[in-house]
């Protein structure tokens, strides 16, 4: 039996649907209007005629950035980035967050450790002692050099140890009159049971990783360390013509310094594009019950 809604709950829910359609197009409209610019003629968006559909339809931007076979490179170095961070923040994060859940009375330096990791969240360091710390653990032009500073995400660990405080304490005292030690406790009570949490982490960790470009500029040593957005910032930033031949000048000539960050955009957003609605189901629920503490 349906419920009958009232006249003001209809009004409410037109007002809510209208504000969320309202944001929905303020969202895609960016979007499409990047895509447009991407796809347009040089000359069209230059000028700043393009709105959300490309005037002239050309892919003379995306053969110039991918006749580069470096940016296969790049993007090789982007991906097993993503794949070595995700692995590695994921285990330290859950590792931290197991303990850190206790109570008092089980891990009495638990007070001390979350004062550390709020400190290291409010304080962080600059880039000069970064680089030279990186430097000193001989970490530059290497993959490790991208991926171990940011290895451990204070917020991450937090989100995770509240997530794990909010598991019915029952599952684990029954597990332990059982005989199941602190690790079999870990891996087959509380990860099997924080999937959305785990999917949310993962997703902020995939995101972070594949966006970064900065680090890239100052850890890598040579162009075949860039990571795909390093590179493509490169590429837009400034032209090498003295290691091109005549056709290839001619074409970066063809397309407008607009046009070529638009589809750089592009390129940097489908893998995300692609990852996120798998995700959606887990995020709202993980980021919720990670954010409360009970």
């Amino acid at each position: 039996m349906g419920i009958r809604l009232t006249k003001s709950d209809i009004i409410t829910n037109s007002i809510i649907y209208g504000i969320l359609t309202l944001l929905a197009v303020i969202t895609l409209v960016p979007l499409l209007n990047i895509l447009a610019i991407s796809l347009s003629d040089s000359a069209k968006a230059t000028a700043g005629l393009v709105t959300v559909y490309p005037l002239g339809l050309s892919f003379k931007t995306y053969a110039t950035i991918f006749q580069d076979h470096a940016i296969l490179t790049a993007a090789g170095v982007s991906f097993k980035r993503v794949i070595l961070a995700l692995i590695l923040n994921m285990v330290l994060v859950v590792l931290a967050a197991y303990p850190l859940s206790r109570s008092k009375r089980v891990f009495r330096s638990r007070g001390v450790y979350m004062w550390i990791i709020i400190a290291t969240m409010l304080f962080g360091p600059s880039i000069v002692p970064m680089f030279f710390t990186v430097k000193d653990m001989h970490m530059l032009g290497t993959i490790w050099a991208l991926v171990i500073p940011g290895a451990v995400g204070q917020f991450n660990i937090i989100l995770m140890l509240n997530y794990f405080r909010n598991i019915p304490s029952e599952l684990e005292e029954s597990a332990s009159i059982d005989g199941a030690g602190p690790w079999r406790r870990l891996l087959q009570i509380y990860v099997p049971l924080s999937m959305p949490i785990m999917a949310t982490i993962a997703l902020f960790v995939v995101v972070g990783n594949w966006n970064a470009y900065f680090d890239g500029l100052i850890y890598s040593m040579t162009t075949d360390d860039f990571p795909l957005q390093t590179y493509i910032q490169q590429l837009v930033v400034k032209f090498d013509t003295t290691v091109r031949d005549v056709e290839q000048i001619k074409s970066m000539a063809s397309v407008s310094n607009r046009s070529l960050t638009a589809a750089k955009l592009v390129i940097t957003m489908i893998p995300i594009l692609v990852v996120y609605p798998f995700m959606q189901k887990y995020f709202i629920s993980g980021i919720m019950l990670g954010s409360v503490k009970e």
